[in-house]
Parts: structure tokens; C-alpha cells; sequence
């Protein structure tokens, strides 16, 4: 069995939470993910926000962690992993491999935190087929799911034939805490000089870093481009990124939510063409900072981006149309200012971390008192 643990859940939590409001019922739940809950992605995110919001409503949540491996030893792990004593053991839906048997053997209600499916990435159709069935075969043993998105709701239930309950629950952008006002976002688009453009993810082939760098060599001047991301997670990759940095390029490793939020501050547009995202928090996040967003058509980022009003989609991969999209931008600052303007508008619009997991736990206690 994995190990049990009570983790750190991040400073910033207490900051984008604050206490919970009075709450008549208390849980006792578990939490099954891998390695570490404070590991650097969306998906962790979302886990993490969820696990200190359950705790500040006086819900017991410990973390049952399981040791990262490659896929095929994480088959095994199903023949060794248990749990029970709780009211609901939630599952990040990343866990899959260890769990399609090992659920047999899991008291409901198993509740999985589905924030992409792996058959939805791009590779070889043949190892897809492979993960759709295993991936397949978890789901049928859950009893309940938690989306982080319309779209991978979609694609969960296309793969079920028996509906499940669940709750979809979109990721908040208000993590860092700060907005930009209309005047500041104005000043920043007249200001003089090139346009700063913005990758934030990890350094990995889905976030389409390559794709961005391709596009850039179709414009020979008027930008410059920040890229903040973790880089131990494809060290390959990240070499092979590396010998492609110019002067107007800079590459920042991971860095902390402060300077996150200066780089976002000082940045005209992010752009991270994913290959696929279950959701894309990054879009979110940065259009609280007035920044349009280029994504691609792949996930879900059609539901934070309107082409053309608050950020542009392209194809996966696509670096001719995105050159465009970027060239289009250096030209017309008018243009880039009302679109700035339309992001943080939908970033206002958009509900909160704290509405999104006062849904979550509702839909929990929900199934915890029926199931």
C-alpha cells in the first residue's frame, strides 16, 4: 500500500481560501495521487486548492501516495494497494493504471478527479488503444467523477455506457491574487518597445514549446519572449529547447507565484500551444493580468478562449498560423489593447477557486450520504 501522509498544501492556499464558512457535516477522506501533492502542474493544482479547501472546512483528508514508475509497474501496484475507514476515497484519475483492478477492493464511494484522459494525448494510435482500455476499465469501476472541464466530461462519458454521477467544476484563476485594473493594462499596451510574450507551463513536448519557437523564426523582430516552466520533467527535450535560445529568448526554470505574477505583470501575451489541455488554468490565470491567450483547438481551452475577442486558437502544431496571430499583434496595439481588455473581463466573469470547491465538496458529501 502507498504510503499515508498529511502533506503541505501550499502558503497559497490560506491566501486564495481563507477559512471555510461554518460547515454542519464532516468527512473523513483520502486521497490517492503519485508522489508528491506539492509537484508542479494544473492538475496537481487543482488537487491541491481541493485538499486545502476539504481541510479548512474541518474535513479529515490524508494522502495516500503512491511511488512514481513507469506505466507498465504501475499495473502491478494493483495487487497491493488498499485502503479503508473512509467516508470516500477520491482519485486523481492520473492514478489510473494502479487502480483498474485494485478498486475491486476499494469500499465506495471512489470518487476520481479526472483532469485529462491519457488516451486524449497525441502519440501512436496503437498506444492509445492500449490506454483506452486499461483507462476504460478504471472508469467503469468508479462511482462518481469530479471534471475540471465540459470537455473532459465529454470524453469520459464517451467511453462509458452506464452514467455516473459527477460534478463538473471548473479550475479558479484567482491564485495569485492580484488583478490588473482597465488604466494599467492600457498603459502597458501603449508603452513603447517589443511585444512581451509569455509561456508558462512545464517544459514538455504537449505544451507545444517547439511549436512556439517555430513560429518565432517566422518573424524576424518586435518580440521577445519569457518562458517560465519547470525543467527536469523532459531533460531531452529541455536540450533540445535549449539550442534553440536566442538573445530575444529567455528561459527561466520554475519560479515562485510572486514572480509569476511580475513576469504576468509585465508580459502583452501568453502563449501556450498545448498539444492538448484538459482545461488550462494558465489561460485563466494570466487574463486576470489583461493577457490574450493563444492556445490550441485540442482540450478545453475553447472554453476559457473566444477566437478572435479574448485570444486566438489554433491547430495543434500549427506555427504558420500562429506567426500570424503574433505578427498581427506587433502591428496593431489598438487591437491588442482591446483584447486585453476582454480577457480580464472574462476573467471577472469566471467563478472563483473557492465557488468551484464549495461545488466539489457538496457533490461529495452528496454521494458519501447516498452511496
Amino acid at each position: 500500500m502507498g504510503s499515508v501522509s498529511n502533506e503541505h498544501v501550499g502558503a497559497t492556499l490560506a491566501v486564495a481560501l481563507g477559512r471555510c464558512k461554518t460547515c454542519p457535516y464532516k468527512m473523513r477522506l483520502a486521497l490517492i495521487l503519485y508522489g508528491s501533492l506539492d509537484t508542479i502542474s494544473g492538475g496537481y493544482l487543482y488537487d491541491r486548492m481541493l485538499v486545502g479547501h476539504l481541510r479548512a472546512c474541518g474535513d479529515t483528508v490524508d494522502l495516500i501516495s503512491l511511488p512514481w514508475r513507469n506505466y507498465a509497474v504501475h499495473l502491478t501496484q494493483n495487487f497491493s494497494l488498499r485502503a479503508s475507514g473512509y467516508d470516500a476515497i477520491l482519485q486523481d484519475e492520473l492514478n489510473h493504471p494502479s487502480l483498474f483492478f485494485a478498486n475491486r477492493f476499494i469500499a465506495p464511494p471512489r470518487i476520481a478527479i479526472v483532469h485529462h484522459l491519457r488516451c486524449t494525448e497525441q502519440r501512436p494510435a496503437w498506444q492509445n488503444l492500449f490506454y483506452r482500455f486499461i483507462e476504460q476499465t478504471y472508469l467503469r469501476t468508479v462511482d462518481g467523477f469530479i471534471f475540471n472541464s465540459q470537455t473532459t466530461r465529454g470524453a469520459v462519458e464517451r467511453l462509458l455506457t452506464t452514467p455516473r454521477p459527477s460534478q463538473t467544476a471548473y479550475p479558479g484563476g484567482n491564485r495569485l491574487g492580484i488583478v490588473l485594473n482597465p488604466g494599467q493594462i492600457r498603459e502597458r499596451a501603449a508603452r513603447p518597445g517589443p511585444l512581451k510574450l509569455l509561456f508558462v507551463g512545464n517544459i514538455i513536448p504537449r505544451k507545444g514549446l517547439d511549436t512556439l519557437l517555430d513560429a518565432l523564426a517566422q518573424i524576424p523582430g518586435g518580440w521577445e519572449l519569457n518562458v517560465v516552466g519547470s525543467l527536469t520533467a523532459d531533460k531531452p527535450y529541455v536540450a533540445k529547447i535549449q539550442r534553440r535560445l536566442t538573445s530575444h529568448i529567455k528561459l527561466h526554470g520554475a519560479v515562485s507565484d510572486s514572480r509569476l505574477a511580475v513576469h504576468c505583470t509585465q508580459s502583452h501575451l501568453l502563449i501556450v500551444p498545448s498539444t492538448y489541455e484538459g482545461f488550462g488554468i494558465v489561460y485563466l490565470e494570466g487574463m486576470a493580468f489583461g493577457l490574450p491567450a493563444i492556445a490550441t483547438t485540442a482540450g478545453a481551452a475553447g472554453e476559457i478562449i473566444t477566437h478572435a475577442e479574448n485570444g486566438f486558437l489554433i491547430a495543434p502544431n500549427d506555427s504558420t498560423a500562429l506567426a500570424e496571430y503574433i505578427r498581427l499583434l506587433i502591428n496593431d496595439r489598438e487591437r491588442l489593447l482591446k483584447m486585453s481588455l476582454s480577457a480580464r473581463e472574462k476573467f471577472l466573469s469566471h467563478p472563483t477557486w473557492e465557488q468551484s470547491l464549495e461545488t466539489i465538496r457538496a457533490f461529495i458529501h452528496r454521494l458519501v450520504v447516498t452511496t
